[in-house]
């Protein structure tokens, strides 16, 4: 279990410790940790959970139950629905310290999540100096009145399209992006061939039609109308930057007027957001210096010899630290302002799909109906959403969402990248062509295309609308 992350970031919190109980109860959490380790190993039997480690524990072992039942007989690692495997093991990973007396608020992924952050400098440092000047673009009324009304419009469509879509790229983001973040160059033509590029290896993009739709809010509504977007998060780290960057640009461009952020509660598939990553996040850009500048506290130097042997990045310039100071200080406005705000939930880590939101989340939905759009980041938001089913390639997005379907009262736009089988809405055709290339899975029945994260889908479902769908 040595090579362990997980063990391994928490034998480090434990040999840092002095308290004696708290060393103690740090080495049982290790010792569960290698007997949970050698049972996904072995496929052995899943237990059900500690009733006390949560109200959510009910939906836990009642789904465990159904399963051995359709079973016949005791599910294990192997034989359980992978989905449902999947959360039960981060489930009952958060279940060893919440109900400890020491280590209740511990994360065990967090050195992980921060180092990952600082490794993304270049890319913060660039977006930070682009999201500055269109702020203030997006702030000044003559920037604006310098168009004509037509260009205005095609200017405000593209502007939301690339801010998008570095959203929708998170960390695979291409700089080259970046290239037009401002209304007067939006439309260059280095910009345009990088939105393209990027674009063909989006496979469903309803991005335009999501544009239309907050537009349309936009200019239908009266000054003093709350116009609400959430976004449920998926990543930390600079998937999380991006994603606040998106939220205030929304809010910059008046598209929105609040922003409601939907991180994890515990922490979930190692990189999730929860809220103290939000919190880490702005204290990191509070103090850019420090954070990109530093040897890392949170990490090994990698030989043995702990920080001191781990040498400091390069400082930040004056400009570099100034605009991500900058950027600090219009993110913290808005929060201090209530205008972004972050809602944590534990229907976002409960054991299925998020078919079963409507029957077991009511006062969720209920505010889910209010908001003018609702953003699902990630892939597996988009498995939950979709009830982690192999449907046909060319079922519609609509069908696929089930309960939060046309109808339900929500609008849903999802921004995956394609990390697992599961997709839909392609059309006629597109999941063969997308086998036949290179490591697509060609003949071997396997969509190995829809793996590496390479392609994307930006799918939209208006279900506010009801309309009939087909079986």
């Amino acid at each position: 279990m040595e090579h362990d992350p997980k063990v391994h970031d928490l034998h480090r919190s434990v040999a840092a410790c002095n308290e004696e109980a708290k060393v103690k109860e740090g080495k049982s959490i290790v010792e569960s940790l290698a007997k949970l380790k050698y049972e996904v190993q072995h496929n052995r039997e899943l237990t059900p959970l500690p009733s006390s480690a949560g109200s959510d524990i009910e939906s836990y072992n009642t789904q465990l139950s159904l399963l051995s039942n359709q079973n016949a007989k005791p599910i294990t690692w192997f034989t359980t629905p992978w989905l449902y495997a999947e959360c039960y093991l981060y489930r009952r990973l958060s279940t060893l310290f919440s109900l400890s007396t020491h280590w209740q608020k511990y994360d065990v992924f967090s050195r992980q999540k921060l180092s990952t952050f600082r490794s993304s400098r270049p890319a913060v440092l660039e977006l930070a100096s682009r999201c500055k000047s269109l702020i203030s673009d997006l702030q000044n009324p003559s920037v604006k009145d310098k168009k004509s009304p037509e260009e205005l419009a095609a200017a405000e469509k593209l502007l939301f399209t690339e801010m998008a879509e570095i959203c929708l790229w998170g960390n695979a983001t291409d700089l080259s992006l970046l290239t037009s973040l401002t209304y007067d160059d939006i439309q260059k033509l280095q910009g345009a061939e990088a939105r393209k590029k990027a674009e063909a290896n989006i496979v469903v993009n309803d991005l335009p039609l999501a544009y239309e739709v907050l537009k349309q809010v936009q200019t239908s509504s009266s000054s003093d109308n709350e116009r609400q977007v959430d976004i449920v998060l998926d990543n930390s780290g600079f998937e999380l930057y991006v994603d606040l960057l998106f939220a205030g640009y929304l809010l910059a461009s008046g598209l929105a007027t609040r922003v409601v952020l939907h991180p994890k509660s515990i922490p979930w598939f190692v990189s999730d957001v929860t809220p103290p990553d939000f919190a880490a996040l702005l204290n990191a850009l509070a103090d850019p210096q420090t954070f990109f500048s530093s040897p890392s506290p949170d990490s090994d130097s990698g030989d043995g010899k702990g920080e001191e042997g781990k040498a400091s990045a390069a400082r930040l310039t004056e400009q570099e630290e100034s605009d991500v100071k900058f950027l600090f200080g219009h993110l913290a406005e808005l929060h201090g302002e209530g205008k972004m705000v972050m809602r944590a939930s534990e229907a976002w880590t409960g054991p299925g799909s998020f078919w079963r939101l409507k029957a077991e989340e009511e006062r969720l939905c209920e505010d889910l109906r209010g908001s003018e759009m609702v953003v699902y980041k990630g892939d597996l938001n988009y498995r939950k959403l979709a009830g982690d089913v192999m449907w046909p390639s060319t079922t519609s997005f609509s069908h696929a969402l089930g309960p939060l379907g046309p109808g339900s009262g929500i609008r849903t736009l999802a921004l995956r990248t394609c990390k697992a089988d599961v997709v839909v809405g392609l059309p006629d055709g597109k999941d063969a062509e997308l086998c036949d290339t290179e490591g697509g899975g060609g003949s071997s029945g396997a969509r190995k295309w829809a793996w590496s994260g390479k392609w994307a889908v930006v799918q939209f479902c208006n279900g506010k609308e009801r309309e009939a769908v087909e079986l």
